[in-house]
Formats: C-alpha cells, sequence, structure tokens
C-alpha cells in the first residue's frame, strides 16, 4: 500500500486479515510513529492498525499487487518508482493538466502496464471499521481487473470488476465537485427537496462529461458514479461536502483546507472539469458555479441564485 493517509490505511488494515501487507508512507517520522502506536494518529486516529501490517518508509522493491493511495497530485511522483501490477485509489484530475490518473500513468509507466483504478462508495473510517462496502476494480484489460478484483475481494469488501477505466474514473472525480455544491445547499438551508435536485442534475452533468469521452452511461449510474455522488453529497464523513458546508457559512476557502488537514480533491478538479466542459462544448452549470464560488468570483448565494434563474429546457 503506496501512501499512509487515511485512505491507505484503512485499505491496509482491511487487506492485512487476508494477504501480507506493507504499509508504505513517505515520511519516515510518520512510519516510525505509526509502527510505534499502531495508530495513524493524523489521518485516522481512533483505528488500531493490525499488528500484521508491516509499516516501511523504505519503498518495496517488488509485490504481487501495489496499491496506490495518494492524492491525484503526488501519483506521478509515486510512479517514477515503477511499481507494477498497479492499482491507484485516487479519485480527481491532476491540477494543471487536467489529466486522468489512468493517463498520468500511462505516460509514465506506458501503455501496456498492468494497471487498474479501484474506486466506489467508501469512507475511509467505515472500511476501517469493518463495515459492510462495494467498489470497482476498472482496468482497459479487462482480465487483470478480474483478477486483481479477486485479489482484493473478501470479507466485507465486494469488489465487482469493470473494462470501463474512463467511466470509473470520471465519476469518481466529479462527484466530489458535487459534493462541493451539495454542502454548499445544505450550509445555505436551502433544504432536501433542493439537495435532491442538486445530486440528480449532477449525476446529469457527470453523465454528460463522461459519455463524451467514452464511458458506459451503465458505469456512470453504478458504484463508482451515481453511488459515489451520492455517499460524497449526503454523508458527513465527506471532506468535499464539508468544504461547501464551510464556504457558505462565509468562511476563505484557503482557511478551510487548512483546518481540513486532508486533500479535498473536488477543489481541484472543478477547475479541471470546467476546461474539459468548455473545451468539449458540454454544458455542465453546477460545476461552473461551484468553480466559480472557488475562485472567489461568486458568492454561493449568488451561485444558487444564478442556477435558479437559468431558463426552463428539457430533461436530459
Amino acid at each position: 500500500m503506496l501512501g499512509a493517509g487515511a485512505w491507505g490505511t484503512a485499505i491496509a488494515s482491511v487487506l492485512a486479515a487476508r494477504h501480507e501487507v506493507t504499509l508504505w508512507a513517505r515520511d519516515p517520522a510518520q512510519a516510525d510513529g505509526m509502527a510505534r502506536t499502531r495508530r495513524n494518529q493524523r489521518y485516522l486516529p481512533n483505528i488500531e492498525i493490525p499488528p500484521q501490517v508491516k509499516v516501511s518508509a523504505d519503498f518495496p522493491a517488488s509485490a504481487d499487487l501495489f496499491l496506490a493511495a495518494t492524492p491525484v497530485a503526488g501519483l506521478t511522483d509515486v510512479l517514477r518508482k515503477k511499481p507494477a501490477p498497479l492499482v491507484w485509489l485516487c479519485k480527481g484530475f491532476e491540477p494543471g493538466t487536467g489529466l486522468l490518473p489512468h493517463q498520468i500513468v500511462e505516460q509514465v509507466l506506458g501503455a501496456g502496464a498492468r494497471c487498474g483504478a479501484l474506486s466506489g462508495p467508501s469512507f475511509a473510517e467505515e472500511v476501517a471499521r469493518g463495515l459492510p462496502c462495494a467498489l470497482t476494480l476498472a482496468a482497459r484489460d479487462a482480465g487483470f481487473a478480474r483478477e486483481a478484483a479477486a485479489l482484493l475481494h473478501g470479507g466485507r469488501m465486494r469488489v465487482y470488476f469493470s473494462a470501463d477505466l474512463v467511466g470509473v474514473e470520471v465519476g469518481g472525480a466529479v462527484k466530489n465537485v458535487m459534493a462541493i455544491a451539495a454542502g454548499i445547499c445544505d450550509g445555505l438551508g436551502l433544504g432536501h427537496n433542493a439537495r435532491a435536485a442538486l445530486i440528480t442534475r449532477g449525476l446529469a452533468e457527470i453523465a454528460r462529461l463522461g459519455v463524451a469521452m467514452g464511458a458506459s452511461t451503465e458505469t456512470i449510474f453504478g458504484l463508482t458514479g451515481a453511488g459515489d455522488l451520492i455517499l460524497t453529497a449526503t454523508g458527513d464523513l465527506s471532506r468535499n461536502r464539508r468544504v461547501g458546508l464551510q464556504l457558505a457559512q462565509g468562511l476563505p476557502l484557503a482557511k478551510i483546507l487548512h483546518d481540513l488537514g486532508h486533500v479535498a480533491e473536488g477543489v481541484h478538479s472543478a477547475r479541471e472539469v470546467t476546461k474539459l466542459a468548455q473545451a468539449r462544448g458540454i454544458d455542465m452549470p453546477v460545476t461552473q458555479a461551484v468553480n466559480a464560488v472557488l475562485q472567489a468570483k461568486l458568492t454561493p448565494k449568488a451561485a444558487v441564485e444564478q442556477l435558479l434563474s437559468r431558463d426552463p429546457k428539457p430533461e436530459r
């Protein structure tokens, strides 16, 4: 497991019941502290790391499977160490380039690398506590997707497999933007009706972008699209939703992110998705409104008014 954040620690802890697991932390001091205390005090303090998990700052030379649990912005640095076969858990577009994780991987490891993405509705804390979850492992190589899913599947973690890598990644990336929108909606006290409408129209935006990039609508309306969107837009453990809630309270973005202490991928992805939508001529008004709020070009209230003032049109 490459990356000792909340998600990496959670998955490593769960898989240790069935596999020999090494949890790699970039920071030697963090690795030493976790090895001694069996706690990830910064990212997952309430979960005890099983004794079977080896915590180390030494990058593993080989493994049956590498799992990268870094933020999207940190993926390239890990890839330079040539981990293979590889499955990544990050969700989002790379800041600046607008690349999805699989495009970053192909640039560094080559198009023929045995690799894929693991995604779906899952909060790290619940997974670490052994609560049930269902995820999807997607790869262009359907055989690798099936093999890797079988390796990770078990216990209370159900893992499906798919060949729609783009669909899985787009759903996982854009739902974070919609979760910020849902947080703003709730923070402004707009009610359950408004939140339901927002989630539904947000899903329509994810589908439009996904299909334009080659995804299947079946994937968008599955676990890694609709499922992950519902969880992240409504769950109190959602970091991106928390960003939206605090924006609605009038807090500056810099303070919100500083106090959060975790990466909120939707903040970076909103800008990149907006660029993609404009370049491809895709109508994504919720995404554009969120991006405008994050760029301090609109207040949350003004963004809502802008969305509500749009002319009536067919639902699609």
